[in-house]
């Protein structure tokens, strides 16, 4: 078996996941910091400012320290990113535990994941990169996939069925961030007919506040119902 380190398509070295590298180089002076206070202070940061002012200069002035000091903790701002990631999945710990109906436990997992992308609002930019796979990421999937044991279809129909319930919250946490930033103010739309029509009608009802429920409901139970009828 070779030693080279794998590559990705375009012939690049793999980049090596971060949980599997030690928490830091043995070579160089003593640690000053540790992963867990460096994630805690980009947490903040991103938190604070949002993801584009996470940079590792920035971490490490939070800090109080060089940039390259980091780099005896961590190899890149993507290792930054992927730690930073699996820590806050890790807050939608402890899990709920599956009371008789497998769909109103996903529906509710479904609302944690919404309430995490609220406190979180960088999160859903940063959550489908294949790196940040972390332990806290695994917990939930194998957690989702105990829920969904009752559940008679393929696991494959399960993992796409997880994987687009966190598409759609992350499309509902969006929505709720930008209410309101969307607007034709100051905007000429004498030839767009039917925004003039769309405008001139009465204000409706806010949105109902169980849509994200009735959208997560629809959606497990299109994807997984279903399949279990077909493959049975």
């Amino acid at each position: 078996m070779s030693d080279a380190p794998a590559s990705t398509g375009d012939g690049r070295p793999e980049r090596q996941s971060i949980w599997s590298r030690p928490e830091r180089g043995s070579r160089g002076p003593a640690p000053a910091h540790s992963r867990d206070v460096i994630v805690e202070a980009a947490l903040a940061l991103a938190d604070a400012e949002g993801l584009a002012a996470v940079s590792m200069r920035a971490v490490a002035a939070s800090l109080g320290t060089g940039a390259g000091s980091l780099y005896r903790y961590l190899s890149s701002r993507d290792d930054l990113l992927d730690l930073m990631t699996d820590r806050a999945v890790g807050e939608l710990r402890p899990y709920p535990q599956v009371e008789g109906d497998w769909l109103e436990t996903m529906v509710l997992l479904g609302r944690r994941q919404l309430a995490l992308f609220g406190a979180h609002p960088w999160l859903p930019d940063v959550i489908h990169r294949p790196s940040g796979a972390g332990p806290e990421s695994l917990a939930w999937f194998d957690n989702c996939i105990r829920v969904l044991e009752p559940v008679r279809c393929p696991v494959t129909a399960k993992f796409e069925a997880i994987a687009m319930m966190t598409g759609v919250v992350s499309l509902f946490a969006h929505r709720e961030s930008a209410a309101g930033a969307f607007s034709f103010a100051g905007v000429d739309l004498t030839t767009y007919p039917h925004l003039v029509a769309a405008f001139s009608q009465p204000v409706g009802p806010p949105p109902r506040a169980d849509l994200v429920e009735r959208t997560l409901r629809g959606l497990l139970t299109g994807l997984l119902v279903v399949e279990s009828t077909e493959s049975g």
